[in-house]
């Protein structure tokens, strides 16, 4: 049986394998799956394979990994771009049986989400632990607000039922900062919800920037399993 960090790679390497080609404008996602198909991607470039790939990163760590292998950087808004990409290859926290997925545990869901939406195909690569039945009832829905709304968010939130708790820094005293300047509140839920509906709902609550729940496209999925196997779901 493969341990997890094996079934990442497999998997992040599977998805660029059967996905990516030379000439294409690329989103690269964010966390420990992703970096796979990023280091991968720079493999590819380093050794010819790939040739003409334009990239636009979802986080610093995305970034900073990119530029170690190489791989040519734009924005969004750079004219190489134009603000649409052809593919977006990233991971998640949780994905449950309509491929709605919950992503932002690494604290990127603002960037992450924008660069999702951009693109004309979307690819989520996991491992077999992030399947679920509901989101949010056992990985926490990532919300990042502006910081001075975080106590009328926080009881707007807890009137809807949501257990709230503001992210705190590991190895920093206080929150968690997102890249943008802003907080970070992790939301748990007692019983199923639909997060179709509440990704707009939650948007719309003053102070709000973005939420976790990803489901206005439904991604192609790579599944890796323990055993070994890699498993694509359209």
């Amino acid at each position: 049986m493969m341990d997890q960090g094996h079934i990442k790679a497999m998997t992040g390497k599977g998805a660029v394998e059967a996905l990516v080609t030379s000439g294409m404008k690329l989103g690269l996602g964010t966390g420990s799956t992703a970096i796979h198909a990023i280091r991968h991607i720079g493999a590819l470039l380093q050794g010819g394979t790939l040739q003409g790939i334009r990239a636009v990163p979802t986080s610093y760590q995305t970034l900073i990994e990119s530029e170690r292998w190489g791989i040519p950087l734009f924005t969004l808004n750079s004219p190489e771009i134009g603000g649409t990409l052809d593919l977006t290859i990233d991971g998640a926290d949780e994905v449950d049986p309509r491929h709605y997925c919950i992503k932002g545990g690494g604290g990127a869901l603002l960037l992450e989400k924008i660069i999702a939406y951009a693109s004309a195909s979307y690819v989520i690569v996991v491992d077999e632990t992030k399947l679920v039945e509901h989101l949010g009832m056992q990985f926490p829905l990532p919300l990042e607000l502006i910081p001075e709304s975080r106590v009328p968010v926080m009881k707007t939130l807890e009137t809807l039922g949501a257990a709230v708790q503001l992210r705190e820094g590991v190895r920093k005293a206080g929150p968690v900062i997102t890249e943008h300047g802003n907080f970070l509140l992790d939301i748990r839920f007692k019983s199923p919800v639909d997060p179709a509906a509440l990704e707009t709902e939650l948007n719309r609550i003053p102070g709000v920037v973005e939420n976790g729940f990803f489901t206005r496209l439904r991604p192609r999925l790579f599944i890796g399993h323990a055993d070994g196997t890699m498993e694509v779901r359209e």
